[in-house]
């Protein structure tokens, strides 16, 4: 079994991947660690770990642990990446893993030397109905793709809440813009040449509450906006000279609406709908993860896949400073 450490309580550890960890077929919640050992220790017996550290330094020393997952504020990934991949331990690192793509390659560097598996923890990539989206564009059941439209939103005006400041990494775009373009780029398997956006900041907290995004693919467009201070809403269009293909949950898959994608015909008279129930992305993601990082050839989301997305999402904010086009 695969013995995993988490650094912080944070609540996707809570809600998501630590659930995920106790469920699967090939790990174990071995450690917990927090800056307060109190919290540290309710969690762990909460899920049944054995060690409850109060420092990250000490659950990095720990010989009981496999890998870590680390759901730390955005601001300190890069930091806590590379102390975990010196200590010799696999990475599983919350996204944004990185704000910068340069900042990426350090990690890279550190994987290498280290002999450890460092990723990303991108869930939609482990997701079969993403796979079935870019199986149907690779045999050409909506024909030429032309458009990808998307939108990610949900409304969070808490000041205390770490998406809502800028000192911890905060803000739409390194959240939840990274998601279409993370599935973009999986299903057609082509990198964005060009962009043009638009940003706007909230007055007091100075993140990117909203964001309108135009991606030139080349062959194809990905339109998309992404908010902080929206109704919540998730959808993610793929439209071809034969047909359409629509991802109803794109992102939150069972937590937002079923799983279910939705092929099109050309005229809009008939569709094959495709269901994945029982489907949980997070386990599929600490499963397969654990299996790499024990010598497999699971496909994960690997660290050069995370420099391609952060350079679109780098160039965004770039895009946003003047008008026209922006060149990834």
């Amino acid at each position: 079994m695969f013995r995993w450490g988490v650094l912080s309580t944070a609540k996707i550890a809570r809600d998501h991947l630590l659930p995920a960890m106790l469920d699967s077929e090939n790990g174990t919640v071995a450690a917990i660690a927090s800056r307060d050992i109190d919290k540290a220790r309710a969690l762990a017996t909460r899920f049944g770990a054995e060690h409850a550290f109060g420092s990250y330094d000490e659950l990095l020393a720990s010989k009981d642990v496999d890998g870590v997952y680390i759901p730390l504020p955005t601001s300190q990934h890069v930091e806590w990446t590379l102390k975990a991949a010196d200590a010799g331990k696999h990475v599983l690192c919350e996204k944004p893993i990185a704000l910068d793509a340069k900042d990426i390659a350090p990690l890279i560097e550190a994987r290498d030397r280290n002999h450890v598996l460092v990723c990303e923890a991108f869930m939609v990539f482990y997701h079969p109905q993403w796979s079935k989206v870019r199986e149907l564009i690779a045999e050409g059941a909506i024909g030429r793709l032309r458009h990808v439209q998307g939108a990610f939103a949900y409304h969070n005006v808490d000041p205390a809440n770490m998406r809502n400041q800028l000192s911890l990494g905060g803000g739409a775009l390194p959240d939840i813009g990274v998601y279409p373009s993370v599935v973009t780029r999986f299903v057609s398997g082509k990198e964005p040449v060009r962009i043009q956006a638009t940003i706007e900041r909230d007055e007091k907290f100075g993140t990117d509450i909203y964001s309108s995004i135009k991606a030139d693919f080349g062959d194809f467009d990905l339109s998309f906006y992404c908010s902080t201070q929206m109704a919540l809403r998730q959808f993610i269009v793929l439209h071809g000279e034969k047909g359409f293909i629509e991802v109803h949950a794109p992102f939150n898959a069972g937590d937002y609406e079923h799983h279910r994608v939705e092929l099109h015909n050309q005229k809009h008279d008939q569709a094959t709908v495709f269901r994945f129930p029982g489907t949980r992305q997070y386990r599929l993601e600490v499963e397969t993860f654990a299996r790499a990082a024990q010598g497999g050839k699971d496909a994960v989301f690997a660290l050069e896949n995370s420099v391609s997305n952060q350079k679109m999402i780098d160039a965004i904010f770039r895009a946003a400073e003047h008008d026209g086009w922006e060149y990834v």
